[in-house]
């Protein structure tokens, strides 16, 4: 497999607005995220940062603006993708972990990771079942693969979530606040998680309230206020000398 340069731009988000009826939420965001970049989407409730994460993957269809991969341009016409199997092609190379986990309730663990490459990737049960079983191991749930999700606390669910991602390969994961739904007690688990995938390499967008991992983890920060980008750029330089007054006193608050 050719080796992919840590300088290849992997995901390019170029002038994305998103509109719903007259409400104008996303406002011209761009963003381009390059191979093992860890870039954090931060900012106020309703300042379009979930929004603008599931443009990237077409869960929403931006009103205007182009999202490439790989150079790759996703075709859209009159508001809706030109091609449905070139999105669901691009999501097999997009992951993404939402808020409520989003897990199969009628599956039990091991099933809910091996179900992806089985139905879409056509692998095979037992290759599947053994990449599914590695992956647990890797996030701590070696000894959970039997149970179903109720049997689950939040953050074990979320982890399971996490891995289901991982199954498909990804050349990017997606992050929707995915430590929101946690009680606190069990958001830890989950950034430590997320934090090894990032120690390995793998090219994240996070949305998140997390200060502390955006801070320690992320290697840029877009600061998002009323549907554009109010600050952008590496995280040391944002968190110890914003240029902008509304980022310095969002982490204030946050803090």
């Amino acid at each position: 497999m050719q080796q992919q340069s840590s300088q290849e731009i992997v995901l390019k988000a170029q002038d994305i607005h998103k509109s719903f009826g007259p409400n104008e939420v996303l406002k011209g965001i761009s963003l381009e995220a390059r191979n093992h970049d860890v870039i954090s989407i931060l900012g106020a409730s309703g300042s379009g940062k979930s929004t603008f994460l599931r443009c990237l993957n077409f869960l929403e269809v931006p009103t205007s603006g182009t999202v490439s991969i790989h150079g790759e341009e996703i075709e859209v016409r009159k508001d809706r993708p030109a091609n449905q199997r070139q999105i669901e092609q691009i999501r097999q190379r997009l992951g993404m972990v939402f808020q409520q986990f989003n897990l199969w309730s009628h599956r039990t663990v091991l099933e809910n990771v091996m179900e992806g490459p089985i139905q879409v990737k056509r692998r095979s049960k037992a290759e599947a079942k053994e990449q599914a079983e590695a992956l647990l191991a890797r996030v701590g749930l070696q000894d959970r693969m039997s149970m179903y999700p109720s049997q689950l606390s939040g953050g074990q669910q979320q982890r399971v979530a996490i891995a289901r991602a991982l199954a498909m390969e990804p050349d990017v994961i997606l992050f929707d606040e995915p430590t929101s739904a946690l009680d606190p007690e069990l958001v830890g688990e989950v950034l430590k998680v997320m934090q090894d995938l990032a120690a390995e390499g793998r090219t994240m967008i996070v949305v998140t309230h997390e200060m502390d991992f955006a801070r320690e983890v992320s290697t840029e920060v877009v600061f998002l206020q009323e549907g554009r980008v109010a600050e952008q750029g590496p995280t040391e330089k944002l968190f110890n000398n914003p240029d902008s007054e509304a980022f310095a006193r969002f982490i204030s608050k946050v803090r």
